[in-house]
C-alpha cells in the first residue's frame, strides 16, 4: 500500500510539472518561419515583436524571422511552404485567394496609407498631374509595386509615365538628386524615413483618383493624411490598404488559435514597436473579408464574443 501511495503521489507531482505545458497547449516542438519584409520596417518591427511574444506565450523555441521583398514575396513563400506565417496587404492578399483559395487569415493588423511623395517645390498636386513624369514605384515584387501599378492603370496613366523600381531609401535619394520627380510608399503613420526628410518633401493629394480605385477592390479605403504627420501645409487624401497575417488552411487550428491568442495579447508590445499598431485591436481584427478567416483563428474570436460585420 505505502508503494502504491508513493507511486500516486510521484504520479500528481508529475501532473502538476507538466500543468504549465497543458496550459500553453504543449507547443513546444512547435517551429515558425515569419514572412516579413525590409530590416527596419514597420512588417519587420512587428514580426520580431511577435516572434518574442509567440517564444513566451506558446512556450515554443523564437520563430525564425524572414527579411523578404514584401507582400508578393511573402504569399508565395507561405504557398511555397518556406514560411508559416506571412504578413500581406489585404489587396495582395485577395488577388492571390482568387488562385489560391488555401490561403486563410488570423486576423487584420494594421492598415497602411499610400504616399505619393514629391519635392517640396514640385508643381505637381494631383494624381493626374503625375502624367508624364519620372515615379520610383517601390521594390521589385513588393506590395509598394502592386498597389502603384493598379493606381497607374486605373488613372490611365501606364503608358504615359517612366517607371522606376527603388526601395524607401533609394526612393527618398533619387528623388532628392532629381533623377525621378515622384515615388510611391505604403506604409504606417508616420514613416520614419520619410519624417527625417519631411521639409523637403511633400505629399500629393491623389482624392481625385480614390472613386476608381475603389471600384477595383473592396479593400482600399478613402483616408486623410493629417498636415501634422509630415510637418505638411495641408492635409491630403489618399488610399488606404489593410494588412493580414496570412497562413495555410492546413495549419493545425490550436496553433492558429494560440497564435491570434498571442498577438492580440501582445497589442501593448507591439505599439511601442510601431505607431502603426495602435490600431491593432480584436474587433476590426475580425474583418479580414474578402480572405476568410482561418477556423482556430475563427474558434479565437467567437470565444471573445467577436462576430463577423452582417
Amino acid at each position: 500500500m505505502a508503494t502504491v501511495r508513493r507511486r500516486s503521489a510521484l504520479a500528481a507531482a508529475a501532473a502538476l510539472l507538466l500543468a504549465p505545458a497543458a496550459c500553453t497547449g504543449g507547443f513546444g516542438n512547435l517551429r515558425l518561419r515569419i514572412a516579413a519584409g525590409n530590416p527596419g520596417g514597420v512588417y519587420d518591427k512587428l514580426a520580431q515583436t511577435l516572434a518574442n511574444a509567440w517564444q513566451a506565450g506558446l512556450g515554443i523555441e523564437r520563430p525564425q524571422v524572414l527579411q523578404t521583398d514584401g507582400s508578393p514575396d511573402n504569399v508565395a513563400k507561405v504557398l511555397l511552404g518556406q514560411a508559416d506565417v506571412a504578413f500581406v496587404a489585404a489587396d495582395v492578399a485577395e488577388e492571390q485567394h482568387k488562385t489560391h483559395p488555401e490561403l486563410a487569415a488570423l486576423a487584420r493588423i494594421h492598415d497602411d496609407y499610400l504616399h505619393v511623395v514629391v519635392r517640396a517645390d514640385s508643381d505637381i498636386r494631383s494624381g493626374d498631374q503625375l502624367r508624364g513624369h519620372r515615379i520610383a514605384i517601390g521594390s521589385p515584387a513588393s506590395g509598394v509595386e502592386f498597389i502603384a501599378y493598379k493606381l497607374l492603370s486605373a488613372a490611365g496613366l501606364t503608358s504615359s509615365v517612366s517607371t522606376s523600381l527603388h526601395g524607401l531609401d533609394d526612393s527618398i535619394a533619387a528623388l532628392l538628386r532629381g533623377d525621378v520627380d515622384a515615388f510611391f510608399w505604403s506604409g504606417g503613420l508616420p514613416t520614419p524615413r520619410i519624417v527625417t526628410y519631411q521639409n523637403q518633401l511633400r505629399l500629393v493629394d491623389i482624392g481625385d483618383q480614390m472613386p476608381k480605385m475603389r471600384t477595383l477592390s473592396e479593400v482600399y479605403g478613402t483616408a486623410t493624411i493629417p498636415a501634422s504627420t509630415y510637418n505638411q501645409f495641408l492635409p491630403v487624401t489618399t488610399l488606404i490598404v489593410p494588412n493580414f497575417l496570412v497562413v495555410r488552411q492546413s495549419m493545425n487550428a490550436d496553433v492558429a488559435e494560440a497564435l491570434v491568442r498571442g498577438l492580440f495579447d501582445a497589442r501593448h508590445q507591439l505599439a511601442q514597436a510601431s505607431p502603426a499598431a495602435l490600431s491593432i485591436d480584436v474587433h476590426p481584427g475580425i474583418e479580414t473579408q474578402p480572405l476568410p478567416l482561418h477556423p482556430g483563428a475563427l474558434r479565437y474570436f467567437r470565444t471573445e464574443k467577436t462576430y463577423l460585420p452582417g
